[in-house]
C-alpha cells in the first residue's frame, strides 16, 4: 500500500509505501447503482438520477443502513472494504498501478471518468475498460467509502495483517475520486476523507464480502 517510486510526487499521508496482507474476500464488480439502492432502501438521493448510474448523494451511515437491509433480505454479510482492501482490489491486485488499471496518463480515459471527460456527472457502470480484476470504475466516476475511520498519520503505525483503520476518528477514509477531479486525484494509493453525516454527488460505494 502507499505511494512510491511507480506513482512519483506522493501526499504526506499516503508517502510510506508498506507491505500489507489482506485475507480472500469478494468485492463489487460495479459501484452499486441507483436501481440497487431502490430495491433497497424504496428511495433515490441521487443528484444525476438512471437506474444504471452509480448511487450517490449518501452518507455513511445511509450506507450503513442499506447494508443492515440487504444483509437482511439476503441472509449475507455485505459490508464496506477496508482501505487495505480497497487498494488492493484497485490497484489490479497489489500491482505498481498509479491508477486502477493503467500507470499511462493518456489512456487513463479507457478506464475512468474524471472531470477531462466526464461532462461533469456520473456515468453509466461498467462503460470503460475494467482493471487487471475485471473491476470497473475504481478510479473515478464516485469516491466510494471504504469502512475505516481517517488518521492522516495512520500508515505509520498501521498493522501488516488485515489493517482495519484507526480505531476512532471524526471523518471516515473515502478512495478512488470522482468526476468532477483532475487525474492525479484518482489515483490508486491516493486517500481522502470526509464526515460520515456528510453526503454528495461525488461519492458512492461499492460491497465487498468475505466466505
Amino acid at each position: 500500500m502507499g505511494c512510491d517510486t511507480w506513482i512519483g510526487e506522493c501526499k504526506k499521508d499516503v508517502n510510506l509505501a508498506h507491505v500489507v496482507v489482506v485475507n480472500d474476500f469478494y468485492i463489487g464488480k460495479y459501484e452499486v447503482t441507483q436501481k440497487q439502492w431502490i430495491e433497497i432502501m424504496g428511495y433515490n438521493p441521487s443528484h444525476f438520477i438512471g437506474e444504471n448510474l452509480p448511487i450517490e448523494t449518501v452518507s455513511w451511515y445511509d450506507v450503513q443502513d442499506f447494508i443492515q437491509k440487504l444483509n437482511k433480505k439476503t441472509g449475507m454479510e455485505y459490508r464496506l472494504p477496508t482501505e487495505a482492501e480497497w487498494e488492493y482490489a484497485a490497484r489490479s491486485g497489489g500491482k505498481k498501478e498509479k491508477w486502477s488499471g493503467t500507470s499511462n496518463n493518456s489512456i487513463l480515459g479507457d478506464y475512468g471518468w474524471y472531470n477531462g471527460n466526464s461532462n461533469l456527472q456520473t456515468h453509466i457502470v461498467g462503460t470503460k475498460t475494467p482493471n487487471g480484476l475485471g473491476l470497473y470504475d475504481m478510479s473515478g466516476n464516485v469516491w466510494e467509502w471504504c469502512s475505516d475511520w481517517y488518521d492522516s498519520d495512520y500508515y505509520e503505525n498501521s498493522p501488516k495483517q488485515n489493517p482495519q483503520g484507526p480505531q476512532s476518528g471524526s471523518f471516515r477514509v473515502k478512495r478512488g475520486g470522482s468526476w468532477g477531479l483532475y487525474q492525479k486525484f484518482l489515483q490508486g494509493s491516493g486517500r481522502g476523507s470526509c464526515n460520515p453525516v456528510s453526503s454528495s454527488s461525488y461519492i458512492g460505494f461499492r460491497l465487498v464480502i468475505t466466505l
